[in-house]
């Protein structure tokens, strides 16, 4: 395969073809005829899944940021587009272009109206997505940041729920208060780095070998960084946004937003916030505030989880708890908590993006989401609710599926540096095991008392379609995860190195070892 790949010089142009691809898509869609738009959406991502999966084999962990490529864009201000590819934005990438064809054929019955928009937008957030994964200049980061910000919030305000317009502004004045936070932030670095070496320039790499420059700045540099990430995530308490956006949203909306863009948050302080700032962020003040942040976070996101009637609801919340453990483990500081953190980054997005394809597939036949509603459904819907179960099972962290691995390795690597905080955060893996364990109950089992519930369609072809390869990815990473660990370890050992504090900790200024020209 590698072979084959080097002959078409895979490795010059695939990053660029990622992004050029869907926007590529979305011009085609504008000349095509309405009812075709759902049958090219559908063919763009599809390319674009089958592009992307060579990376599996090409890409090689040890050979650390790959696939380089710069070309000047503003050279007087020292912005150029940069991008590269490592263990981390990896399985990033991989899982967006995964669920982009699913998104588009789980939207096939889904989105009936003004079918032509809605599939160009899919398409302008999943090439802003893939842009934020792989740009290696913060200028070029930002604007990928913004662009997929605004898809989403018409995706959510024209096709989601009757409150969407309420969800859809809240979302985009949360994201946004965030964002514009961190261009300020890239700014003020930019210009302090800029004052100490003479070079302007936006390039992470060089940014991340002078970061030291920002002298007594760090700290509000930090918080400004954090800030737009936590948002995103979202960390406790800057969360209250996520459970109206996804309830609101259509079902490839909630995907997205719940398998995608929140690991944007998780990603930004893998790769920025962190390396840029290590003895800011694991000081032990800021250490210990995103810990009990952390665990405050998966304790609250379950036990609210608990009470809710919504099944959409239950699972957004649900987010707020398992992002919880990646920011544990990302203060774990070791290997086993950082790819511990990485594995639920990419398994949250598998199970839960399965978990809103069903109850989307539910909510076609019935209208309702409301648990109280259903009942007794495994006696007319045996394959739905066999798959319902897996991947419930699968959230919960059941041993031999995808979920498991991740937290038992959170879980592991951070009770060293964290032991009260670790001890508590398992908890919450029991608290999963009750929100969902008993809405499965109340859903698919008990009595069939209601007679709309007997006249349920089981699962169609396409929807099968949609469902099969995420079950498939989730038995797989359960039973062998080994070849994904491979491919992340020296991504992971290096955020490690980059995110231990200076031996004096952190300095009001930097020493002239700390910037390079």
């Amino acid at each position: 395969m590698n072979d084959f790949l080097n002959s078409v010089g895979y490795g010059q142009w695939i990053l660029h073809a990622l992004v050029v691809i869907p926007l590529a898509g979305v011009l085609l869609l504008l000349a095509v005829p309405e009812r075709a738009a759902k049958h090219v959406a559908l063919a763009v991502t599809l390319v674009e899944a089958i592009v992307s999966a060579g990376l599996w084999w090409h890409f090689d962990p040890a050979a650390g940021m790959q696939y380089l490529s710069a070309a000047e864009w503003l050279p007087r201000w020292g912005i150029t587009y940069r991008t590269g590819l490592d263990g981390i934005s990896l399985f990033m990438v991989l899982l967006s272009t995964l669920l982009g064809p699913l998104s588009v054929l789980g939207s096939y019955n889904y989105i009936s109206q003004r079918e032509r928009g809605y599939y160009a937008l899919l398409l302008a957030l999943l090439a802003g997505l893939i842009g934020c994964f792989i740009a290696l200049d913060l200028f070029v980061f930002y604007i990928f940041f913004e662009l997929m910000l605004i898809p989403m919030y018409f995706i959510i305000g024209i096709w989601g729920g009757k409150n969407r317009l309420y969800a859809a502004i809240k979302f985009f004045i949360y994201t946004f208060f965030g964002s514009l936070l961190m261009l300020v932030a890239i700014l003020v670095l930019v210009w302090k780095v800029f004052a100490a070496t003479g070079t302007l320039s936006f390039s992470y790499e060089h940014l991340l070998a002078n970061a030291g420059a920002a002298g007594s700045l760090a700290p509000w540099l930090f918080a400004a960084f954090a800030l737009a990430f936590a948002i995103k995530v979202p960390v406790f308490p800057f969360h209250t946004w996520l459970p109206d956006a996804h309830v609101e949203a259509p079902t490839a909306g909630s995907v997205i937003l719940a398998s995608v863009m929140l690991k944007i948050g998780t990603y930004g302080f893998l790769r920025f916030a962190v390396p840029f700032f290590p003895d800011v962020a694991m000081s032990p003040f800021v250490s210990g505030l995103i810990v009990v942040l952390a665990v405050i976070g998966i304790i609250y996101g379950a036990l609210v989880a608990m009470v809710q009637p919504d099944f959409k609801k239950l699972v957004a919340y649900s987010s707020v708890s398992h992002l919880g453990f990646v920011m544990l483990g990302l203060w774990g500081g070791t290997l086993q908590s950082t790819q511990g953190a990485l594995m639920i980054m990419i398994s949250h997005g598998i199970s839960t993006g399965a978990l809103f394809f069903l109850i989307g597939m539910l909510y076609e036949r019935r209208h309702t989401r409301e648990i109280a509603d259903f009942g007794g459904i495994a006696r007319v819907v045996p394959v739905f609710s066999l798959i319902l179960t897996v991947v419930a099972l699968s959230s919960i962290g059941l041993p031999g599926l995808n979920g498991f691995v991740g937290e038992f390795l959170v879980l592991l690597g951070s009770f060293g540096a964290h032991p009260w905080a670790t001890g508590i955060a398992t908890t919450g893996v029991i608290f999963a095991a009750a929100y969902l364990l008993w809405a499965l109950q109340r859903i698919i089992f008990n009595r069939l008392g209601n007679e709309e519930n007997a006249r349920i369609a089981d699962l169609s072809p396409r929807e099968l379609a949609v469902l099969l390869p995420l079950v498939a990815v989730i038995l797989w990473m359960g039973l062998a995860p080994g070849p994904v660990l491979r491919r992340m370890e020296p991504a992971a050992a290096r955020y490690v190195e980059l995110s231990r504090p200076a031996a004096g900790g952190f300095a009001a200024s930097p020493t002239a070892g700390e910037v390079r020209p």
